[in-house]
This record gives structure tokens, C-alpha cells and sequence, in this order.
């Protein structure tokens, strides 16, 4: 039997200041063709079906919209389950795909919250990318400790924030969270260059181009078990 990985997508399709948001383009794609081969890749979002796409994410990557031309990734989107739905045992690892999307809801959401704690606290690998990090904000470990305190983590810095212009467009900065939560924020030299971080079973890369990276990194760990 093939290893199982849930992808999460957030179900919000504007910011806080009404522009148009959703997940990011290139940080499903490029994971999803990465590992969809070997492993078997459920998706999943709070509202459930039809996540929505950054339509920004879609302009600047074109390269990219054959994953949303993809006849099982159509169909994926689609019956995409509702969190409350999603058991942890069923799957062997959770990626949560970035986008200005989930710092709004997957941050705060309960059932997010409750659902990451089971796979991290499990030992099971836990990795997200870009602003995906920012949906694991209230995750703690067994000790009720953030998983971000005294681990090296990374996600969309706030010089790329500030570059995009998208500073009061979220609730809070993924980089500034996790210094927050007494976390080891790193990044790559250069503002949008591929960055990723493992700490124990948890993954984090940086920004779109450290999307694919992840993809291995959540390779390399399911290959060892």
C-alpha cells in the first residue's frame, strides 16, 4: 500500500482587506507532481470542496495551470473533504499548501489546530510552505509547548511581505509569529531564493520556489519509515 499525505488548502478567497486571495498556485503544483507518483494525496480544506486559487498565483505562474487542467487533480479539488472529516490515522503525512489564505483561517481554525497536533504529536511529518506555517501557529507538542519554541523553522519572510506589499492584508507576519513563539526563524540569503528547514518531523520552506524542496524533504522522510 502506497503512503498517504494530505494536502490542506485554505478556504479563504480574500484578505483582510478584500483583495482577492486563496491558495497559492505553484506550492500545490509543484509538490503534488513531485510526490503524487509514489504516494497516495487526499485533499482537504475547512470549507471542503473547491478551495480557491490565488487568481494572482495563476497570472504569475503559468507554467503551473496544468495542475488545475489535471483530470485527477479536477476531480481532487472538487470532493476536496472538509477538515472535520479528515482522521490523522488515515495518512502518514499533512502539507499545508501556502497563500495569504491560511493565515486567516487556518491559524485560528479549531479543527485545524486539533487535527495538526495529532500528526505532529504522532511523529508523523508535519510540513507546510511559504504562508502554510502560519496554519500550525497554535500547534503545540506533548508538553503543550509550540512546535515552532527552540526549533529551526522557516516560512515567507517579512522582507518578501513588505516586497509584495501584503503587510496589512493578514492578521499577522508568518516570520514575526514564529520568532513569537520562541522558534529559529531562518531564511535564504536573498529574499525569494529556495529555503527549507527540517527539524525533527517538522518541514518548513520558505516561499513558491522553495515549494518543490519540501516535496523532497517529505520524500526523503517517508522513504526511511
Amino acid at each position: 500500500m502506497p503512503k498517504r499525505i494530505l494536502f490542506v488548502f485554505t478556504s479563504v478567497d480574500k484578505t483582510l482587506k478584500d483583495a482577492p486571495t486563496g491558495w497559492y498556485l505553484p506550492e500545490a503544483a509543484h509538490p503534488y507532481f513531485a510526490l503524487a507518483q509514489k504516494y497516495e494525496i487526499d485533499f482537504a480544506a475547512p470549507k471542503g470542496p473547491n478551495p480557491p486559487v490565488d487568481p494572482s498565483s495563476v497570472e504569475a505562474f503559468k507554467a503551473d495551470v496544468k495542475f488545475l487542467e489535471d483530470a485527477t487533480v479536477k476531480e481532487k479539488l472538487a470532493h476536496a473533504k472538509k477538515l472535520s472529516e479528515v482522521k490523522a490515522s488515515d495518512y502518514d503525512a499533512i502539507f499545508y499548501v501556502g497563500g495569504h489564505g491560511p493565515v486567516i483561517d487556518l491559524a485560528v481554525d479549531p479543527v485545524n489546530i486539533a487535527l495538526a497536533n495529532e500528526f505532529y504529536r504522532s511523529g508523523k511529518v508535519t510540513a507546510a510552505v511559504c504562508h502554510g506555517p502560519a496554519a500550525l501557529v497554535g500547534v503545540t507538542d506533548a508538553n503543550g509547548n509550540s512546535i515552532f519554541k527552540d526549533r529551526n523553522a522557516t516560512a515567507f519572510s517579512d522582507l518578501e511581505e513588505a516586497q509584495v506589499g501584503k503587510e496589512k492584508d493578514i492578521p499577522f507576519l508568518p516570520e514575526t509569529r514564529i520568532k513569537e513563539l520562541g522558534g529559529r526563524y531562518e531564511k535564504a540569503k536573498e529574499p525569494w531564493q529556495a529555503h527549507v528547514v527540517k527539524d525533527g518531523n517538522l518541514i518548513t520552506g520558505q516561499n513558491p520556489a522553495s515549494a518543490q524542496g519540501v516535496a523532497e524533504a517529505i520524500d526523503q522522510e517517508l522513504s526511511k519509515a
